[in-house]
């Protein structure tokens, strides 16, 4: 009696949960609505099923419960039932599988006049391209993949010489138009994923995979990777924004094509140096940094780094926080570089100076860290020399106390909360491993004896 009682309050709970639970699918904003409607079905079809299956066992439970003098008997077989539960089952996958054969054969028919938009996966960001005015994608190939080629796009093929880059995991779609996503994965196996717009698609290496979608409705919606690709596969995320026509055009005649990247100048040490005497105030004229003027090494660390970290200097993405003191005395000073040019310049001096190991200024257990230094060298490289491709800057031979500040203000949200500082905020995710001031110190005694 009491197990025909549970099996009924469970299926009233499950039930009342069903209806009640605040945990629903998060309002849709593209034409996928058919893909509601098919895990709709799924749920009615699975629901009908679980009442049925539980209120029989519980009436069975309490009709055929042990009662003195009745013996029970024995029936192996029931050709009958067995017919019945042989095609009501049928009938049960046959209504859950067929509208979904009709909405992958849809998902996959792309309409005509559709935008074309690659969608490059690689650990642990995203990157997008557009064709560029002559309407074609040039063609790729992995092994042309390096730090000023990052989509490995054939300099041979012209088709690819006007393609639009969008070197950041944020992308722009325009509304009510209908756009064929073309996917691909550099390194290991991921999958594209936006709630709101009911699609996924798995990115295999060596493989294209595609659908469509229309997006209906403007806003910014968080796009995830949902396939398993390693340690950091959680802090794999970006955005898409959907926006009117005119603000879409707009936004994508900002970006780079293929031959524009390919133009432009490497940086000159000779000019850069003049350039330099401004930052040697602080930094020192080797690049060297000085603790007392919360001035950080320069010399060593990767180009692109220091390049990408003055342009978002420049633009107010890193400094967003009042509580950022230092970060916001470097604003002005990132402003008397005037251009690219000018950026690139400083930074191929610095890159031209010394490289000097800097003394130690923590204490800390350099065994202990190592251990806790696994997680960081998936992006960092396993002797901290950074690697470009996952926007992990050099960790070796830089000034600990400045290092220490930064995870610090990553675990505060005083970095990496900007809405485009999308390598801060998988920064932010994984500083959060680091549970105290003595993790963090043991930690940067290993990375010094690199």
């Amino acid at each position: 009696m009491v197990m025909a009682v549970a099996l009924v309050l469970l299926v009233v709970g499950t039930i009342l949960f069903h209806f009640l639970s605040p945990w629903w699918f998060t309002p849709i904003a593209s034409n996928w609505k058919m893909m509601d409607d098919t895990v709709n079905i799924t749920f009615v079809v699975t629901g009908i099923v679980f009442v049925a299956v539980n209120l029989f066992m519980a009436c069975a439970v309490f009709l055929y419960r042990h009662r003195q003098g009745r013996r029970a008997e024995y029936a192996p077989e029931n050709k009958k039932l067995e017919w019945w539960l042989t095609i009501l089952t049928s009938i049960g996958v046959a209504a859950m599988l067929t509208p979904g054969l009709f909405v992958w054969a849809k998902f996959v028919t792309v309409p005509k006049g559709a935008t074309v938009v690659e969608v490059v996966g690689q650990q642990w960001t995203w990157s997008y391209r557009f064709p560029g005015r002559d309407g074609a994608l040039g063609s790729t190939d992995a092994r042309l993949i390096t730090p000023d080629n990052p989509f490995g796009i054939d300099p041979n093929d012209p088709r690819g010489a006007d393609d639009i880059l969008i070197s950041g995991p944020e992308l722009h779609l325009p509304i009510n138009k209908p756009v064929k996503m073309l996917l691909r994965s550099k390194d290991v196996n991921h999958q594209w994923a936006v709630a709101q717009f009911r699609v996924k698609m798995d990115m295999v290496p060596g493989m294209v995979t595609y659908f469509w979608v229309t997006p209906t409705r403007t806003g910014h919606f968080d796009v995830l990777c949902e396939q398993l690709c390693g340690l950091a596969h959680f802090a794999m995320r970006g955005r898409v924004v959907v926006d009117e026509e005119n603000a879409f055009q707009a936004w994508l005649s900002n970006q780079p094509t293929y031959s524009e990247t390919r133009a432009r100048v490497a940086g000159n040490a000779s000019a850069g140096q003049a350039l330099y005497v401004v930052c040697s105030a602080c930094h020192g004229p080797q690049a060297q940094g000085n603790q007392t003027l919360n001035a950080p090494k320069l010399s060593s660390q990767a180009g692109w780094y220091l390049a990408t970290q003055l342009r978002h200097f420049k633009q107010g993405i890193r400094g967003a926080s009042d509580q950022d003191i230092y970060a916001k005395q470097m604003i002005p000073m990132a402003a008397t570089l005037a251009d690219d040019t000018a950026i690139n310049n400083v930074v191929a001096y610095i890159d031209s100076l010394p490289d000097e190991h800097p003394r130690a200024t923590l204490s800390g257990d350099p065994d202990r860290g190592k251990s806790l230094y696994t997680t960081c060298a998936a992006c960092h490289g396993t002797a901290g020399q950074g690697i470009w491709s996952t926007k992990a800057p050099r960790l070796a031979h830089m000034s600990d106390w400045y290092l220490a500040r930064q995870l610090h203000n990553f675990q505060q949200g005083i970095r990496g909360t900007h809405p485009q500082d999308f390598a801060g905020a998988q920064m932010v995710l994984m500083a959060k491993i680091l549970p105290d001031e003595r993790a963090i110190n043991d930690l940067l005694a290993y990375i010094h004896t690199m």
